[in-house]
């Protein structure tokens, strides 16, 4: 049986789009990345993509795993940071600004999927997002070192040799990339202050996190972008394994219980 697994996206205004029809540039879009869909179907799921309307708990019992997606940063009221966001700036005509409303759902399908036990995979944003769940904090800015983590190359991309990730001995990220995977890069913030029950699996040579996982769980989180890699990323198949797994039920899987 192949596992449903939900897949974040964000919400904007019609009128970001191109020659929209005028009378309709004020309606609302939900927008996903097809390369989500596109790596999870490959690795033998079926992707369903969530609204931000779709109940979190409702949602997760229907689902066999949970992928939370990049974007925008993570509202900074959030975690304790210090920048300042222009409350005028409306993140459905925004690409980048924080969106409180994209925030409080995935957390709250973040805390439905941990409550169950279902897989996740927190990718870029979901990555910090998951770690601020669980009480961590964020690193509000990388300064610019050797290492580039706001890259300049077109998606997809595998990355430079200088952006390597390095992986925890007898870690799940081991197990899945050997010692150490160049690895594409997006971002300006990264993990900072762990939150509970988090352990580190893979960094950068400049100790930026790039892998986290939630102990006992088939929780992870990853920096980069696995579904935007242009070679295939083995964590598509691990974490379709691991919902068909789910999918037939806790007497079959033996999973714990977050």
């Amino acid at each position: 049986m192949k596992p449903l697994i939900g897949i974040t996206g964000r919400r904007l205004s019609l009128g970001m789009v191109a020659r929209t029809s005028r009378p309709f540039q004020f309606q609302f879009i939900d927008s996903y990345f097809s390369a989500f869909g596109d790596s999870v179907a490959a690795a033998g799921g079926i992707p369903v993509n969530l609204p931000f309307h779709a109940d979190a708990e409702g949602v997760i019992d229907r689902l066999d795993g949970l992928v939370v997606t990049g974007g925008q940063d993570i509202h900074p009221s959030r975690w304790g940071g210090s920048a300042r966001v222009d409350p005028t700036v409306d993140p459905r005509w925004d690409f980048d600004v924080p969106d409180p409303e994209r925030d409080e759902y995935e957390a709250a399908l973040i805390v439905a999927a941990l409550q169950a036990n279902i897989p996740l995979l927190g990718v870029c944003r979901g990555h910090h997002l998951l770690n601020v769940v669980l009480g961590g904090s964020l690193v509000e800015h990388i300064e610019e070192g050797p290492i580039v983590h706001v890259s300049p190359n077109f998606a997809p991309d595998d990355g430079d040799d200088a952006h390597t990730v390095s992986f925890a001995p007898g870690s799940l990220a081991h197990t899945l990339y050997g010692p150490r995977r160049v690895v594409n890069s997006w971002h300006h913030q990264a993990v900072d202050r762990l939150g509970r029950g988090l352990a580190v699996m893979g960094t950068t040579a400049d100790g930026v996190v790039e892998a986290i996982r939630l102990a006992d769980s088939p929780v992870v989180g990853v920096q980069w972008h696995p579904e935007w890699m242009a070679s295939p990323d083995p964590v598509f198949e691990w974490l379709v394994d691991q919902s068909a797994a789910n999918a037939l039920g806790p007497a079959m899987t033996g999973g714990a219980t977050w």
